[in-house]
């Protein structure tokens, strides 16, 4: 594993890693792909950031560790979650899922009401998934594919390796770098404030959804950023999801389609550090929130785009999930039917990575200035898993109770996983847990 650690962390930095150490076996996680070891080095490398950072404030970080027991943890901490001692509802909705077509399958993502009316529209049914299965059967995948993409909804063919390899989106995707970090603009050497963690006093906006880019700004907030979500009081979300993601970040309510709201929003970025952003690639530039206006607006501003099939190629303003990304890459390629991967591990992962790249362009503005932009795909993420090789698929009988810690949260008493990755200098945790969504005001903490 500790290829993987190094390899994830030249692509950040282009340098060695400093000193860390790394325990356990694979077979914590089920599976041929090697999604434990993409779990661990994911962790170890914004772990190792962290500790950069803690450098900067004169502080011995000491040696970075990582375990792969408590890295699969992390990586559905989603599905071990317990509110008042009830475990979590399954986050799928009734129509979302794998349906077999007359040459294949397809997914289809239904967990939104605008993508489930897009799926009814585009294959011309009923809200049943009855209906649905009826009218995907009888047509090619690509078609059903088509459809409901064309109607605004998100679905994935089921396609091989191969198949994603000689697509133009899996040419892309091959030509990009698993993480792009690069200056976008000009501004003076940051300065920190004084703290005894590495992202103490840093302002960091978080405006995505499920879920590499929640998981982003979780971390962040367990290394001292304060952390405001910005969601909107109309939109639906993936409680679940939200309840296990929200843990040390502050929540906001920011209507992006009125003029008050947008003049909110850049009155936020305007002394914001950071901005994460998972909209659909595309999206905020339409707002006037684009890398040109953000540099412009907040010179400084440390800006992370988040998307499912990257940044070039013909998909790269298509919608999509971690579910769908493996459909199309192959990752959930079977003999008979689609076999998923044994977490979502796309999304923790490109979230972990985000963090690390978002702490690693924090460290260059210490040394050079510059506002930066950090790019991340899920579809980058599984090129970077599937390249670390295969392991024996069998998996092991794991307990966690001892990663699990008590805290209280607007939703009532959470059991959630400790946070992951040890930093001797300042370990890692939250300062509270998940408040509900949209208690706090649009505003920063003097």
């Amino acid at each position: 594993m500790r290829e993987a650690v190094e390899g994830a962390w030249r692509a950040l930095t282009g340098s060695a890693p400093g000193p860390f150490e790394l325990t356990g076996t694979e077979d914590v996680l089920p599976g041929p792909y090697r999604v434990a070891a993409a779990a661990t080095a994911s962790i170890a490398a914004a772990t190792l950031a962290a500790g950069e950072l803690l450098k900067q404030r004169g502080i011995e970080p000491g040696v970075v560790t990582a375990d792969t027991r408590h890295a699969a943890a992390a990586f559905h901490s989603e599905q071990l979650l317990r509110v008042d001692g009830t475990g979590a509802e399954s986050v799928w909705a009734p129509l979302s899922g794998n349906y077999r077509t007359a040459d294949g399958w397809v997914r289809l993502h239904c967990n939104y009401p605008r993508h489930e009316a897009a799926v009814c529209w585009g294959l011309g049914v009923p809200g049943t998934r009855g209906a649905v299965a009826k009218a995907v059967a009888g047509r090619p995948a690509r078609e059903i594919e088509h459809a409901v993409v064309s109607a605004g909804g998100a679905a994935a063919e089921l396609r091989s390796p191969e198949d994603w390899a000689a697509h133009p989106q899996g040419t892309a995707v091959a030509s990009l770098p698993l993480v792009s970090l690069e200056p976008v603009g000009a501004a003076p050497k940051r300065t920190f404030f004084y703290s005894d963690r590495p992202m103490g006093g840093v302002r960091v906006l978080e405006l995505t959804h499920v879920l590499a880019g929640p998981v982003a700004g979780r971390v962040l907030a367990a290394h001292g950023a304060d952390v405001l979500h910005v969601g909107a009081a109309h939109l639906p979300r993936v409680e679940a999801l939200v309840r296990d993601t929200g843990q040390g970040k502050r929540s906001t309510f920011v209507a992006l389609d009125t003029e008050g709201g947008r003049a909110r929003l850049k009155k936020l970025i305007s002394r914001a550090d950071v901005l994460v952003q998972s909209f659909r690639p595309g999206a905020l530039e339409k707002i006037g929130f684009g890398p040109a206006e953000l540099a412009e607006l907040r010179p400084g501003l440390v800006i992370a785009d988040l998307s499912a099939y990257g940044w070039e190629g013909p998909w790269a303003r298509r919608r999509g999930f971690d579910s769908l990304v493996q459909m199309s890459n192959g990752m959930a390629f079977g003999a008979d039917e689609p076999s998923p991967l044994p977490v979502q591990a796309l999304d923790h992962a490109t979230g972990w990575l985000a963090a690390a790249a978002i702490m690693t362009a924090i460290h260059r503005q210490l040394v050079d200035g510059g506002t930066w932009r950090a790019r991340l795909s899920l579809a980058g993420t599984g090129r970077w898993l599937d390249s670390l090789g295969r392991k024996d698929p069998a998996g092991a009988e794991v307990d966690y109770s001892d990663l699990m810690e008590d805290a209280d949260s607007g939703y009532g008493r959470l059991t959630r996983v400790r946070m992951a990755g040890g930093l001797p200098g300042a370990e890692p945790h939250w300062d509270f847990g998940t408040r509900l969504p949209g208690v706090d005001k649009p505003t920063w903490t003097p």
